[in-house]
């Protein structure tokens, strides 16, 4: 790290990064001190990681919970890890299971595949953790159990998906009072969460998988319209997954592998340097309209390609192929915004947080319920299911067409950069396809410009939406949103309350493993911390 990284340069940002030799930072307070607590009780980056990851499902379940998915890059002082606890498909999933709709559910009980994330924790914690298992569940059941005060931005997402998600099955039960959300400031309690959290502790997981837990979210289903049998859950491993890494200038951007999306950003940031992106100016229209273009490259090819590994058309070596990647740089017009179907190669609502610790491991972990609550679908035991399964493809032949057993395409991917071999910063910008833009926003802000991890996170983001349109942040210059138009991108400049662009969490390392101290930064653009010690 260069000494200008620690000055934040004049985005707005209120926040000051945290330079500690110990730190965790996630989207919530109270789990960002769960995992502080972890570590001053003896633990380490993976155990304050999983205290704050089981916190974050009582704290801000309007993001993730016990009906998620997970997926961790883990750097354990030697070398990265990757974990895979994203879910499969439930075997009635065949296409004939969906014949006559031409897309999958966004809601509902037709878009829960096996939850992951659960195990996932068991697997991190047996695997590096040095604490008891159980003892990383106590912050997130006395918060369940006891109660906590919603803060200001979980109050407003809850409130906004109670029309879209209040007729599923249990959701009005278990998170509306008297049919409203709870306020911000208004104390919250979820005791049969706190119950779960309980059983999930004492019996390692086994519960939810093969046990009482497991039985009771099987027996919800097939009375409220859901096909999961105890077989499903019985079946369901995750991956222990090598990191897909590419270079990038000096540095080596770490991605999970397909079924996630991750590589999405590894494309265009490979465009981007056959483009020479940096022959324009940090901050200026001519950049960032060769930043979007490149992803929408990168997305193309993603969702053209993109699957279960099981089922990949494409390797993804030939999608990051150096020579494919100028191919499609050349196709870029540098004074005019175009559109982009995949390429050719030759064949052969979510949370984010990271901690390091004082010995030189950090992790970089995510875990979602995929959009705002996920499917709606709440079991009396408060296990709130995700939705990801609406990211299959019903289209026949696709590599991402529905099959039993199968994981979906995912949008939530963590990352990590390594320089030299050497660990430098792991980050994560959650909140669906914003995420692999946000990562090669994120890289370039930390490896071009020099910029510490929390104005890296502070500078104003572009998105391109769920339909493919431009938009980006109040914060964003004048100039070069004119510049942008110019250049022929419909661009829409988003309210200054927008919570469309993400949110980050960052900890870079600022010195040697040996004696590990680092830098973290936390988004202002969420009710997140960055804390250390």
């Amino acid at each position: 790290m260069t000494p200008s990284m620690l000055i934040s340069p004049p985005f707005g940002g209120a926040r000051a990064p945290v330079l500690a030799r110990n730190t965790v930072a996630s989207s919530q307070p109270l789990a960002t001190q769960a995992g502080i607590e972890a570590l001053q009780n003896g633990g380490n980056a993976v155990d304050a990681a999983l205290a704050t990851a089981i916190t974050l499902t009582v704290v801000e379940p309007t993001m993730n919970g016990l009906g998620g998915d997970g997926f961790a890059l883990i750097w354990d002082g030697k070398k990265l890890h990757g974990l895979n606890a994203s879910g499969k498909a439930p075997a009635a999933w065949t296409p004939d299971y969906f014949s006559g709709k031409s897309a999958m559910d966004l809601i509902g009980w037709n878009t829960v595949t096996v939850p992951g994330v659960v195990v996932g924790w068991l697997e991190l914690s047996r695997k590096f953790g040095k604490l008891p298992f159980a003892q990383l569940f106590k912050r997130a059941i006395n918060y369940a159990e006891n109660g906590f005060p919603v803060s200001p931005v979980i109050a407003r997402q809850w409130r906004e998906a109670i029309p879209i998600l209040k007729n599923q099955p249990g959701f009005a039960d278990n998170f509306l009072l008297d049919g409203k959300a709870p306020a911000a400031g208004q104390i919250w309690r979820h005791r049969a969460q706190a119950k779960t959290l309980k059983e999930i502790a004492a019996t390692e997981t086994a519960s939810f998988y093969k046990g009482p837990l497991a039985q009771g979210m099987v027996d919800f289903a097939q009375s409220t319209g859901g096909c999961f049998t105890m077989q499903d859950f019985a079946d369901y491993t995750t991956e222990w997954v090598e990191p897909l890494a590419f270079d990038y200038g000096d540095y080596t951007l770490h991605e999970i592998p397909p079924n996630g999306s991750g590589i999405a950003a590894q494309i265009a940031l490979g465009i981007l340097e056959a483009a020479n992106v940096k022959q324009y100016p940090a901050n200026s229209a001519q950049r960032i309209h060769l930043q979007v273009e490149a992803m929408r490259m990168a997305f193309a090819d993603a969702y053209a390609y993109v699957s279960d590994a099981s089922t990949m058309k494409v390797a993804p070596s030939a999608l990051l192929d150096r020579d494919y990647l100028a191919s499609r740089a050349a196709l870029i017009d540098h004074g005019k915004a175009g559109t982009y179907g995949p390429g050719d190669p030759h064949s052969g609502g979510t949370v984010y947080l990271c901690a390091a610790d004082q010995s030189g491991m950090m992790i970089s972990y995510i875990q979602s319920n995929f959009k705002g609550f996920g499917s709606g679908v709440v079991a009396p035991s408060g296990i709130a299911f995700h939705n990801r399964g609406m990211s299959f493809s019903l289209q026949e032949g696709h590599p991402n067409q529905v099959s039993p057993g199968k994981r979906p395409f995912h949008t939530i991917i963590p990352a990590f950069l390594t320089k030299g071999n050497k660990p430098a910063m792991a980050f994560g910008v959650m909140g669906g396809n914003m995420q692999p833009q946000g990562h090669i926003q994120f890289v370039m802000r930390f490896v071009d410009e020099y910029l510490n991890p929390q104005a890296c996170s502070d500078a104003p983001r572009w998105r391109i939406d769920d339909v493919g349109k431009l938009t980006v942040e109040a914060a964003m210059p004048a100039s070069v949103v004119e510049g942008l138009r110019n250049l022929g991108h419909d661009v829409a400049v988003m309210p200054a309350n927008s919570l469309d662009f993400g949110s980050a969490q960052a900890i870079a390392m600022i010195s040697e493993e040996s004696d590990s101290a680092f830098i973290a930064g936390s988004d202002h653009r969420r009710d997140g911390l960055a804390a250390g010690f």
